[in-house]
């Protein structure tokens, strides 16, 4: 298969407001460059709902990223609408993907369970909610990655091989 086209999204208030460094996204950035994946796309917006719809929809069908990969946005505060806003502009649920980890993160912490990330697909891409934080990226990451490719081969049409 042929290098993933990755798109990271992170969904921070003070991250896009430049308040903090994004270390969140810089850290999808940086385990995906190491697998020899290439980043296509990068954004950093507000925890709003407009801004994550419209950077959803640029990485997916202009950008024509293989994985959408966000972090942010996905807890219980007011402004957290990473998920309602991923599924808003999605055509299918992939809930085993969400589902693993948070069962693996529980391992970690059981505030792992506080957190609403979802994953889904719109048309050939997929989409994963991450926590917010550096640590808990780099430990959701490693419960899933290794499946990503095979992901991308089933969307574009491959078998179970």
């Amino acid at each position: 298969m042929t290098a993933l086209r990755i798109g990271v999204l992170t969904c921070s208030d003070t991250r896009s407001a430049g308040k903090a460094e994004d270390t969140s996204g810089k850290a999808i950035i940086s385990v995906c460059e190491e697998r020899g994946w290439i980043i296509a796309a990068y954004h950093v917006v507000p925890d709003d709902a407009d801004a994550i719809a419209c950077a959803i929809i640029e990485m997916c069908d202009v950008d024509e990223v293989d994985v959408l990969l966000s972090t942010g946005g996905t807890g219980l505060g007011p402004r957290d609408v990473c998920p309602e806003t991923t599924l808003a502009n999605a055509t299918r649920e992939v809930p085993g993907i969400a589902e693993a980890i948070r069962a693996e993160s529980m391992r970690v912490t059981s505030r792992a369970m506080l957190s609403r990330g979802v994953a889904a697909q719109r048309g050939r891409t997929l989409m994963v909610n991450l926590p917010g934080s550096e640590k808990a990226v780099r430990e959701s990451l490693s419960t899933v990655i290794d499946q990503l490719e095979h992901a991308v081969e089933m969307m574009a049409g491959g078998g179970h091989g």
